[in-house]
């Protein structure tokens, strides 16, 4: 039985996927590709999460394409208006046409012999496998668990007579209106539903172990709007997404240099949103410093206007046990909920569970290094895409598409069939996928590839060198082996050959 055999496959109909397709028909439009989604409609984490006041967390002029203009007036967008930007995008570029819904890649065996990768998709409406072929696999499928979040195993929790709900699976049916909520956790998610639920809840209260970096930004640019008023948007959104490039930048620069400064900036910025005799040290000081975890972000301060009107409150404590009305804290003091939401994290899943076989042997991932953040030591074509920690994911997402379309030329212009990331630098040494102290990044780095202690096996997490390295720099280099298959081998002659008789 033939297989349907692809130039390209692209896993994951996402913010990235659909990133990639648009790289790949503009760079490559010579070559075939596919797309597979597990879920049935186009969007990933922009169509799973359904919690209230679902946002961004970086701007949508860096969070956006660079090859589409992001128009809204809105710099922080909402769920929903992002989802339709990336549906949009797939829409008028044709890409959904050749997205496969409801196919979940379970595994994928390389044959060198033939250059190509066997992927097997299971369907996740319980039909038969689906199996295809392909010469070149690009996953965009995130680094988390589509279908679980992060729930720590609290005491008690089973005694608890209201409602548990995690934010990765919000009910479209639930009634917080006029009841007590404790969202517990300190993150993004919990400060996005912190005040959108307080709208509606009697009250809600955040309860979490330790403080987060918190700032607050307007949702609006104003530099965006003014620009966007005498100039085509295809000139305004690179200036103002340079712009926002240089700030971020600049945060995270100043953070790592000069911890103690941003320290005293953040805390300055909380103070004034909050009443004088506001505790800020126990609420909003944390123990590491600034980007050791990902600062969130609090458009025109809602968090800070809850806070002030009493609407929520911060409780910065250790669960002892859930009780039937609440939830018991070490310090002795109980709250009262009706509804408990567990913001208590992601878990994380690398490149989507896939199993890897190449040439009938199965590949651990922890045993490979990361080749330029985007390729795996001993997989041949084969790409994968993950964001930046400290600055916007669609950054380097479509730093990573830009360059695999370099590499899929290269390699054409070549006469190449196989390109594999090869390290023979001994000097090189391992260090974690992730420089990043969030616990659930901690919790799941020993099933994730490693990366290397000098380029190209560093992950770096700086926009501007990338853009040198990725879209300008050469793609052949030292870690980077190009190959054709070995011709098979002759076939033995029936007889042997009969000596000439002398003349």
């Amino acid at each position: 039985m033939s297989l349907e055999h692809f130039d390209v496959l692209i896993v994951g109909a996402g913010l990235s996927g659909i990133g990639a397709a648009h790289h790949l028909q503009e760079s490559c439009p010579g070559k075939s590709y596919a797309i597979l989604e597990s879920r049935e409609r186009i969007g990933g984490t922009w169509d799973l999460f359904r919690y209230p006041g679902i946002r961004s967390d970086s701007d949508m002029h860096t969070l956006g394409y660079r090859f589409r203009p992001w128009t809204s007036d809105k710099a922080i967008a909402d769920g929903p208006a992002i989802l339709s930007y990336v549906r949009d995008t797939a829409r008028e570029g044709g890409i959904d046409r050749h997205i496969r819904f409801g196919l979940k890649v379970v595994g994928a065996e390389w044959s060198s012999t033939d250059a190509r990768w066997t992927v097997t998709a299971e369907s996740t409406a319980g039909g038969e496998p689906s199996r295809f072929t392909c010469g070149f696999l690009f996953t965009n499928t995130g680094y988390y668990r589509y279908d679980e979040g992060f729930t720590p195993a609290f005491p008690g929790l089973a005694d608890f007579e209201g409602t548990v709900v995690h934010p990765q699976h919000w009910p479209e049916d639930l009634d917080y209106a006029g009841k007590k909520v404790v969202v517990i956790g300190s993150g993004a998610t919990a400060v996005t539903l912190v005040p959108a639920m307080a709208e509606q809840a009697a009250h809600v209260t955040m309860l979490q172990r330790s403080p987060t970096y918190i700032v607050s930004m307007p949702d609006e640019d104003p530099i965006a709007k003014a620009l966007g008023r005498v100039l085509p948007a295809k000139v305004a959104y690179p200036i103002v997404r340079w712009k926002n490039v240089g700030l971020a930048t600049l945060s995270y620069q100043v953070s790592q240099r000069r911890p103690a400064l941003m320290k005293k900036f953040i805390k300055a910025g909380v103070t004034r949103q909050l009443s004088p005799d506001y505790d800020v040290d126990t609420h909003f000081t944390p123990r590491y410093n600034p980007w050791d975890q990902r600062l969130c972000l609090v458009p025109n301060g809602d968090l800070f206007r809850v806070l002030r009107k009493g609407r929520a409150s911060i409780v910065t404590d250790h669960i002892e046990t859930f009780t039937p009305s609440g939830i018991r804290l070490q310090s002795g003091a109980e709250l009262e909920a009706d509804i408990i939401v567990t913001a208590t994290g992601l878990n994380l899943l690398a490149l989507g569970g896939m199993q890897f076989t190449v040439d009938g042997k199965q590949i651990a991932l922890p045993d490979l290094l990361t080749y330029k953040g985007m390729m795996l030591s001993g997989l041949p074509n084969f790409a994968f895409t993950i964001g930046y920690t400290n600055a916007s994911w669609t950054l380097k997402a479509d730093l990573t598409s830009a360059y695999i379309c370099r590499l899929l030329n290269h390699m054409d212009a070549g006469g190449f069939a196989i390109a594999v990331p090869e390290n023979h630098d001994r000097s090189v040494t391992e260090e974690p996928f992730m420089d990043f102290q969030a616990g659930y990044v901690l919790r799941a780095l020993d099933a994730f590839p490693k990366q290397g202690s000098k380029a190209p096996w560093k992950l770096r997490q700086n926009y501007a060198r990338d853009l040198v390295t990725l879209r300008r720099g050469q793609i052949a280099d030292a870690g980077m082996v190009f190959q054709n298959p070995a011709p098979a081998p002759a076939v033995a002659a029936a007889a042997e050959p009969v000596e000439p008789t002398p003349a």
